[in-house]
């Protein structure tokens, strides 16, 4: 029992925050290409991504685990995008950490879920049954390209001071 719940019913709980992080942050990172902070969705995402880790921390383990190593990372990344955005309101460097701190917390969150992906869905556990064959690497190669280049992408466009205010009709 974890939580008061069955170990398979805290797996799912910790899997569909998983994927509610993941979502919301892919709904975020794109908001940055336009200057939108998107608060709701914001803190949507920076919370369940915090849940993600800390959950990941109560499975029971006799070991320290590489998911737990990334769970840590994570944490210390979304400290420093709280920092930036609700302490230091992304004014100067800030505003380019948050971006960095929070596009690599979502990056760890999907680099986990193809991780877990290759072990639990069985064609891709065939292709890859020990996660060190060329087919595992190749798509975490794919996808830590594609979070670098979103990335850089999000630091140039993100710059939310130059957001327009709505125009009010009296």
């Amino acid at each position: 029992m974890i939580l008061g719940m069955s170990v398979p019913t805290f797996t799912m709980v910790h899997v569909v925050i998983s994927l509610i992080g993941i979502f919301s942050g892919i709904v975020v990172l794109f908001g940055m290409f336009s200057s939108k902070k998107l608060e709701g969705w914001t803190a949507l995402f920076l919370a369940t991504t915090i849940l993600t880790s800390v959950t990941g921390f109560m499975f029971p383990t006799d070991h320290l685990m590489p998911s737990q190593i990334v769970g840590a990372i994570s944490l210390v990344l979304l400290a420093v995008a709280l920092l930036a955005l609700y302490v230091n309101g992304l004014a100067g460097f800030w505003r380019w950490l948050y971006v960095a701190t929070a596009v690599t917390a979502l990056y760890l969150n999907v680099f986990v879920l193809v991780v877990q992906s290759f072990q639990k869905i069985s064609p891709l556990k065939a292709l890859a049954p020990t996660g060190s064959e060329p087919p595992f690497k190749i798509v975490q190669l794919i996808v830590l390209a594609l979070f670098v280049w979103l990335g850089i992408r999000a630091v140039r466009s993100f710059h939310p001071e130059m957001e327009m205010p709505a125009l009010k009709v009296a």
